[in-house]
């Protein structure tokens, strides 16, 4: 049950930070929103980080793939896509294609087992409720 909340205010954190991002650029950059962005997620971090215990920091770096350290790198491009697609599609037609996207990639990992993910099997009904979701899009978007 814990899992399906945390998506869900995750769902909505990612929804309002978008609207918010894309906003503050406006008055900005699109860089310099981004960066700000990573800088006070990562002082937030810190500041959980030592509220909570600490725990083993180095850790991280002796993962067995190296290229898994960018997801920070990874976090820079998704605020500056998001942003783009949200000043572009509008919150609700950007969030929507992020959504499927996410959906997709997911699922071809699983089924895959990419990156260390446990291998799923293919199943026709996950890729026909992706296509159902495609097509609630281009119903979102239809314009009459």
């Amino acid at each position: 049950m814990w899992g399906i909340f945390a998506a869900l205010i995750s769902g909505a954190l990612m929804s309002l930070q978008g609207v918010f991002n894309t906003e503050i650029t406006k008055q900005s950059s699109i860089w310099a929103a981004a960066g700000w962005v990573q800088l006070t997620a990562f002082l937030t971090c810190v500041v959980l980080y030592f509220s909570t215990g600490c725990g083993e920091i180095w850790g991280m770096f002796s993962a067995g793939h190296r290229y898994m350290l960018l997801g920070g790198v990874m976090g820079a491009f998704i605020t500056w896509t998001v942003i783009k697609s949200m000043d572009s599609l509008g919150p609700a037609k950007a969030t929507l294609l992020i959504v499927v996207t996410q959906i997709l990639v997911s699922y071809i990992v699983e089924v895959f087992g990419m990156f260390g993910v446990d291998k799923t099997g293919f199943e026709w009904k996950k890729l026909i409720g992706a296509a159902v979701a495609i097509a609630g899009i281009v119903i979102f978007r239809w314009q009459g």
